[in-house]
Parts: C-alpha cells; sequence; structure tokens
C-alpha cells in the first residue's frame, strides 16, 4: 500500500471511529427521558418523553406470539390479531379504527414470532382516546363465529399472496421448517393451512382468554407528554383489569433447539424466473447484554459480508466474479428462542445455485483464514452503530426499539450497553464467530428450483389485509 493510500485508509479510519463517538454520545442520552411504572395489576408502562411535535405513539405490548403456539392451532396468534379489530360492546364493529381516524390518527398492529403489538399514532391531546379504545379491548373483544368466518378467510388469502404466491418467502418458510427440528419458530407466523382451515372462534378466545391480561403486556408511550400525567391516565383505563395466570417469561418452560448433527438441505419447486439460494447456521441470540459477545461479533459478521455496497458480498459476488445478480447476509440477535445466521442470493444469468453456493462459502473461508482489516471493522461498525441510533429520529421507532426488547425478555435500558459492546467488537472476534458457527453442522441450505410462470394477472389482494 503507497502512502497516500495509507493515509487515506488511516482518515477513513478516524472519521469512522468519530461517527461511532457520536453515535455513542447520542445513544447515552437517548433515553435519559424515560421514565418506567408499574400498575398493581402487573401492566408494565414506559413512558418516553420527546418534545420535538405534538405527538404521541402508544403502544400495547403482548408477550405471546407464535413461539407460544402449538400444532394443530398455528397462526392464532395472528388471526386474533385480525379479530381484534372486530370490536367489543361498547365500541361495536369497525368503530374502534373509525374514532381513530376521526381524531386524525393511525392505527394497525403486528403480530411476529415472540409477540403481539397494536399501536396508534395521534395528536397528544388525543391519548386518552387511544388509551380508552385500547384497554377496553383488552378483556372486553366479542368473538362471535360470524366475525371469524369472515375474517379467516381474509387471514387463509393473505398466506396465498404473501407466502404461497410467492416463490422466496416460500422458500424460506420451508427452509425454516427444516432447520428447526422441534422449536416452534419451524412454524410460519401466519400458520399453516391447514391449521387456517380447521381453526374454530374458540381457538382464538382461548388465546385471547390466556395471553391478553395486563401482567403479560408492555404499554409504551412515547411523545410530547407529561410521564406523570400518562401514569395517572393508564391507571385510569387500565388499572381495574385483573391481571391472569399468565407466567412471566423467564418461568415459562425452556423450548431448546436440540444440536443440529449435519448440512440439511431442501430444494422448493415453485413459479419463478430465476433460482434463488438460502442458507441458515443456528446461532446464539442475545440472553445478556452485559456478558455476552458473540451475538455483538456475528451482528458485525452481517456487516463485513453484507453491510453496505462495499461490503464483501457485494463487492466480490455481485460486481467483480459476477456470479451473483444479488448475495446478501443477515442475523438478528434479539429474540425470546434461537438465532440464525442468514446468507442468500439470486445467481447471475448463465450461474447456478450450487455455484453461488460454492461462492459464498469461499468468501466465508477468506475471512476465517484472513480475517477482517482495521479499515473494513472501522467502516462496518460506524455503520452498524449508527443504524441502531440514527434510527432513533423516529418517535414510532423508539416505541418499537422499547417494546421489542421489553417483549422479549431484555430491558430497554440495554440499548446503551448493545452500543458499547458492539463498538468493543475485535477483528478477532468476528474470525472467531465465523469459524465457530458458519459450519456444515449448523447449516441447512434451501434452493428455489424455478418453474414455468402462469400467465395470469396478480390476484388484489382482500379488503382485510391490514398490514
Amino acid at each position: 500500500m503507497t502512502s497516500c493510500r495509507r493515509a487515506i485508509a488511516l482518515s477513513s479510519v478516524v472519521r469512522a471511529a468519530a461517527m461511532i463517538l457520536v453515535s455513542l454520545a447520542f445513544s447515552a442520552g437517548a433515553f435519559a427521558n424515560t421514565h418506567e411504572y408499574t400498575l398493581g395489576n402487573g401492566l408494565k408502562l414506559i413512558v418516553k418523553e420527546d418534545h420535538r411535535s405534538p405527538v404521541v405513539i402508544s403502544q400495547i405490548w403482548y408477550k405471546a406470539g407464535s413461539i407460544d403456539e402449538v400444532n394443530g392451532v398455528t397462526g392464532v396468534a395472528h388471526v386474533l390479531e385480525h379479530m381484534m379489530f372486530k370490536g367489543t360492546e361498547k365500541v361495536p364493529g369497525a368503530e374502534f379504527s373509525r374514532r381513530i381516524a376521526a381524531a386524525g390518527g393511525r392505527e394497525n398492529a403486528f403480530t411476529s414470532r415472540d409477540y403481539t403489538a397494536y399501536y396508534q399514532q395521534l395528536h397528544k391531546s388525543r391519548l386518552p382516546l387511544a388509551m380508552e379504545l385500547e384497554s377496553d379491548r383488552m378483556r372486553n373483544l366479542v368473538l362471535t363465529e360470524e366475525d371469524f368466518a369472515q375474517e379467516i378467510k381474509v387471514v387463509m388469502e393473505e398466506r396465498r399472496l404473501r407466502t404461497d404466491d410467492q416463490a422466496r418467502a416460500l422458500v424460506h418458510e420451508k427452509m425454516m421448517a427444516t432447520a428447526y427440528q422441534s422449536h416452534p419458530y419451524r412454524h410460519p407466523v401466519v400458520g399453516w393451512m391447514n391449521d387456517l382451515e380447521n381453526m374454530t372462534v374458540h381457538d382464538a378466545q382461548a388465546w385471547y382468554d390466556r395471553w391478553y391480561v395486563p401482567n403479560n403486556a408492555v404499554l409504551v408511550v412515547v411523545g410530547d407528554v407529561n410521564p406523570q400525567q400518562v401514569f395517572v391516565l393508564a391507571r385510569k383505563y387500565y388499572g381495574h383489569i385483573k391481571s391472569g395466570k399468565v407466567l412471566p417469561l423467564d418461568k415459562r418452560k425452556p423450548q431448546a433447539e436440540p444440536n443440529q448433527l449435519g448440512t440439511k438441505r431442501i430444494t422448493v419447486k415453485a413459479p419463478a424466473r430465476l433460482p434463488y439460494l438460502a442458507m441458515a447456521y443456528h446461532a446464539p441470540a442475545l440472553r445478556n447484554p452485559d456478558t455476552d459477545w458473540e451475538p455483538y461479533a456475528l451482528e458485525m459478521l452481517a456487516g463485513v459480508l453484507d453491510g453496505n455496497e462495499s461490503a464483501r458480498l457485494n463487492k466480490e459476488l455481485v460486481r467483480e466474479q459476477r456470479i451473483a445478480s444479488s448475495a446478501g447476509a443477515s442475523y438478528d440477535s434479539t429474540a425470546r428462542g434461537p438465532g440464525m445466521f442468514y446468507l442468500d442470493g439470486t445467481p447471475s444469468e448463465g450461474k447456478t445455485a450450487s455455484e453461488l453456493e460454492a461462492a459464498l462459502r469461499a468468501e466465508i473461508e477468506k475471512l476465517v483464514r484472513d480475517g477482517v482489516t482495521a479499515e473494513e471493522l472501522a467502516r462496518v461498525k460506524a455503520q452498524v452503530v449508527a443504524s441502531h441510533v440514527f434510527q432513533l429520529d423516529s418517535m414510532s421507532f423508539q416505541a418499537m426499539q422499547i417494546g421489542q426488547l421489553e417483549s422479549i425478555g431484555l430491558s430497554y435500558r440495554d440499548e446503551a450497553t448493545i452500543l458499547k459492546k458492539l463498538q468493543a467488537v475485535t477483528a478477532e472476534q468476528i474470525r472467531d464467530v465465523a469459524k465457530k458457527y458458519l459450519r456444515d453442522e449448523s447449516l441447512t441450505v434451501a434452493v428455489l428450483d424455478p418453474q414455468p410462470l402462469e400467465q395470469k394477472a396478480p390476484a388484489a389482494a382482500p379488503a382485510g389485509l391490514r398490514h
């Protein structure tokens, strides 16, 4: 390397380090105006002040997702999410959504593997409305066979549109069902079609009765609010609801996935224009933010491979070797269940999925052999840490971040620790986790074998789809 290039590289490292310091300084005060309360019935309330605009985000998170489902009723968490908009005796039918819209707000909900959440965004003066409506349906939802019969059809059509008719989504679903032998993560959040076809309103009622209780929920409020006044409102609207018999997360039965003992492979035949490759390696998820180090190194590894246009997979496989039209890596460190590290890509025209797999493996081998340069690590650190911090500019993301951490058994306070630990990751640690976890014994490979496309117009989404 010439002296000029060394100077440029050093300058890049300095700029990246400066970005990290700015990010860490910003994050250190990000939750300074956050207040935590617990009502007598066990409902946790977290209020984050953000006075930049007269807006408030109100979210209620239930610690129940597809991870809590059993065979035969997969998808029930998501089905109930749909049914939550069917009304109560006090607020019947679609009145909930009409009242929020009339107040100039917006609302929706989402279900994941680990939790289910409902949110509203309104002018700060309408927070009482959001709490009144949301607390009412926490225990007063009216579930009828007529509404269920209508909504289950919407959910089944959602499954067809977003999974069955989407080749890559189908590949990922089949891959997860293969990668996990026993853990509930093997089931899709939307549920298996046969379970949806045979689900009843009583299944949804049982799920609602079991999980939708205040001591299994976290209420997150972010915006231009006074925390003590929010607490008074929460106590007024939620405080009278009785707690349930649900166990806290740390008391529920563990669901450990048996060790995988060799590579698993699956071929998925589906209509598509191009082949597609997906690879999944078992990896740990974050459990103790203070003492764990591998999840942070794995997150940085994903950034090295796929953090930006100059990251390794795009640079080597797409731009230089031209073996792939796209290639990526991803890892999510936060989950109630076990973690997974992913590689995926689409072969270039004339190339095969096998050739792409070989190229991806070669990149991993090169990283393990040669490690990560100081310049590369500094750049990726700045990008990974900044991605955590800069999203805090959004009130919605602030609430999402708090709710997600709290709903998987961590604390919103852990975010500062997470950012510091990411900044402390070394090049040797990245190489160590790549060597330890990206190995054949824990690998599942899924390949899309493209079939002829049918020449038909795409179906319109059913009216009941909310998200």
